[in-house]
């Protein structure tokens, strides 16, 4: 789990904003990254503050960013 809080509460924003500069829809991305529907909402809207990193990396690979890119 990445434990860092300040990058923690940068995830739902940082996701929201590349997944709006590629034009994806929630249900595009979850579809993408093999994740339920419910796990990306939770993940953009901040609820899950604490992501496994495996859930970080299919996000990541489906909006074809890093996952730096997700947490910074």
């Amino acid at each position: 789990m990445v434990n860092n809080s300040m990058s923690n509460n940068k995830i739902g924003p940082n996701f929201k904003k590349l997944r709006a500069q590629k034009g994806y829809s929630l249900e595009k991305v979850a579809r993408l990254a093999e994740l339920s529907l419910n796990t990306v909402v939770r993940l953009e809207s901040g609820v899950n503050k604490n992501p496994t990193i495996e859930t970080l990396t299919k996000i990541a690979s489906a909006l074809d960013v890093s996952v730096d890119d997700l947490i910074k």
